[in-house]
């Protein structure tokens, strides 16, 4: 038979256990909360562990009438969808029929400036759609339409500023590959860029960002 001694120190080793499990599970739970601390925080941004961030093309396609420009050259950003591929190369046909309009040498200036910041990457490698004399670069239809459009702003409505005219060829060129620049986008507002600027996304001020995280799927409009 145990004696009271006995009983009195099993009880304290039972005791001892039971204290120990008590803390390994709440150390455990500590360190699961800590863990979803970080899953569900990630960089500031709830819910991704990664730091990405959703944007649909939704949020970054343009859509309508272009206001200044859109009813004199007769073309709407509706018009250029992989839906309807016929309209969408009607339009940029429309587009492009401005690329050979004439600048004067104050024109030209801004051309270089403009046209020297944007590139179809996507479909050609070269560096800008121009050359830095001004010359043609890129001879896809996307460059021909987007090269038009900045012609056309400058020689029609020389009161927008070189941004503003960027911007509307940044639109354009997201219209002609929408779903890279869907993805584009998410790698741009996962870094803290807005991806709703369209010199921020399209242009080459952060060419290649997207690089191993986006496909060049999706072109809108023959090359």
């Amino acid at each position: 038979m145990e004696n009271e001694t006995d009983k009195k120190m099993k009880g304290g080793k039972v005791n001892t256990e039971l204290y120990i499990q008590l803390g390994i599970i709440a150390l455990l739970a500590l360190v699961i909360v800590f863990n979803a601390g970080k899953i569900y925080s990630g960089n500031g941004v709830t819910g991704l562990a990664t730091g990405a961030v959703t944007v649909s093309a939704s949020d970054i396609i343009p859509t309508g009438v272009p206001a200044v420009y859109g009813n004199e050259m007769g073309v709407s950003y509706d018009d250029v969808s992989p839906n309807n591929p016929r309209l969408a190369d009607a339009t940029i046909a429309k587009l492009s029929q401005y690329e050979d309009k004439k600048l004067n040498n104050e024109q030209m200036e801004r051309y270089i400036r403009i046209a020297g910041s944007i590139s179809c990457e996507y479909c050609c490698g070269a560096n800008s759609i121009i050359f830095s004399n001004g010359e043609r670069a890129c001879g896809c239809a996307h460059s021909y339409s987007m090269r038009g459009v900045a012609k056309y702003l400058l020689t029609e409505h020389p009161d927008m500023s070189d941004e503003d005219i960027l911007s509307e060829l940044g639109k354009w060129k997201v219209l002609f590959f929408p779903e890279i620049h869907e993805q584009k986008a998410q790698v741009l507002e996962a870094k803290g860029i807005d991806s709703m600027n369209y010199i921020n996304l399209a242009s080459n001020l952060y060419r290649g960002i997207e690089k191993g995280q986006a496909s060049n799927g999706g072109m809108v409009g023959g090359c």
